[in-house]
């Protein structure tokens, strides 16, 4: 980069400033979205580096899982809330990408190095139609260049439309996703160890209707890794 073409850019970031979306200070160069403190600052749950996690024991007794994960904890009225609602439902789809890639890095040299494929929890298509774009689908292209594991987002699908799981009883989740998700390519997950990504995990009840549909495959293994642990 030329010293004009950098002052142009400086000159631009004069008036349109790139701003943290959790601290809304100005970005540096190398920094994307978020600042390095806020990325520093998460949370995190460090759950990769423990079997037996509080993840993992939602799914205790439930489904079968070899690992699960979750990146940071997820707080109502904390700094971080605003960006996850700017992530899901404001349109800063590149925000999943961002954390994705970080949550990758934390996690490459762990036993989820052993996955061979990442598959997003799926929207159905008349919400993905809607919202634009599947917030899962961006955390998991993150993570698919941090681990260097491809990302499948056809083989899964959410075959019916449901209700917010917002405010729903424990059980009342249960039955809303309840064999709502099929598998359109078996052959394409055949055998292999399928890491199924969402953006927040607090009963799991998604996550266990898609774990479900996964292990009907032969030979498929699955590991869970949620952005946010409510």
């Amino acid at each position: 980069m030329n010293v004009f073409t950098q002052y142009l850019i400086d000159f631009f970031n004069l008036f349109f400033p790139d701003l943290c979306v959790v601290c809304n200070t100005h970005l540096v160069n190398q920094e994307s979205l978020i600042c390095t403190r806020c990325l520093y600052n998460l949370p995190k749950t460090n759950y990769h580096k423990e079997i037996n996690n509080p993840v993992a024991q939602i799914f205790w007794g439930r489904c079968k899982i070899e690992y699960a994960t979750g990146y940071f904890f997820f707080h109502k009225g904390s700094i971080y809330q605003n960006m996850m609602h700017k992530f899901k439902y404001h349109g800063n789809k590149e925000i999943g990408y961002v954390l994705g890639v970080a949550f990758g890095n934390q996690i490459k040299k762990s036993v989820f190095s052993e996955i061979d494929v990442i598959i997003p929890v799926p929207l159905h298509k008349s919400k993905l139609k809607k919202r634009g774009y599947n917030q899962s689908e961006w955390l998991g292209k993150g993570l698919s260049e941090a681990l260097n594991k491809p990302q499948d987002i056809t083989s899964l699908v959410r075959s019916v439309a449901t209700q917010t799981q917002t405010r729903k009883s424990r059980f009342d989740r249960w039955k809303n996703v309840e064999n709502i998700f099929v598998i359109s390519d078996k052959k394409a997950i055949q055998g292999k160890h399928v890491l199924l990504v969402d953006d927040i995990i607090t009963t799991g009840a998604t996550l266990e209707a898609c774990i479900n549909a996964v292990l009907e495959i032969e030979g498929t293994k699955v590991s869970i890794a949620a952005l946010g642990v409510a």
